[in-house]
């Protein structure tokens, strides 16, 4: 995995924010699993502690109790934070200020499923959850950054797109 993936090259280290969005423009989304994969977490550790009562009920019961507590937290640590405050897009633990972006592209299920294969980028920056089946896409207009986009998984693309907004191309 090349190193600016985790955290692209154009990401900012924590400081004065950039410019705000025109518009005041903000959005933020936690991008948690759907139902069922809540209800998996919980059914995979029912199912331990039904397999391990024959052994030893107390130690079926404790490990049971473990494996709830470790895959609820896995899903919330898992759960991207995206938002669009004070001039920057976070997505994950990777940030880029807005006006280094250019136009943003709410994508449905088919249009993203195309994004993540046949149309991705390799050096786009991806923050995928396959619980959320659509996407933003949004052009990186940075010269400095050899990411072409990201591709921002979301469960409400239009709303981001939108407060994304349009940008002019960059001078220079």
């Amino acid at each position: 995995m090349p190193p600016h993936a985790a955290e692209p090259p154009h990401a900012t280290p924590a400081g004065p924010p950039a410019a705000p969005v025109p518009g005041g423009a903000s959005y933020d989304e936690r991008v948690w699993p759907g139902p069922l994969g809540w209800f998996l977490a919980v059914a995979a550790a029912g199912l331990l502690t039904i397999a391990l009562v024959p052994v030893h009920p107390g130690l079926a019961v404790a490990l049971g109790a473990v494996a709830l507590v470790g895959s609820l937290t896995f899903a919330v640590l898992t759960s991207p934070r995206v938002r669009v405050q004070d001039g920057e897009l976070t997505a994950g633990r990777a940030r880029i200020p807005v006006a280094l972006l250019g136009e943003a592209r709410a994508l449905d299920r088919d249009e993203t499923r195309v994004a993540l294969g046949p149309g991705l980028d390799a050096r786009a920056y991806v923050c995928l959850r396959a619980w959320a089946g659509t996407a933003v896409r949004v052009e990186v207009r940075d010269p400095q950054d050899p990411t072409p986009y990201w591709l921002v998984s979301t469960r409400r693309p239009a709303e981001l797109a939108a407060a994304l907004g349009t940008r002019q191309p960059l001078d220079g």
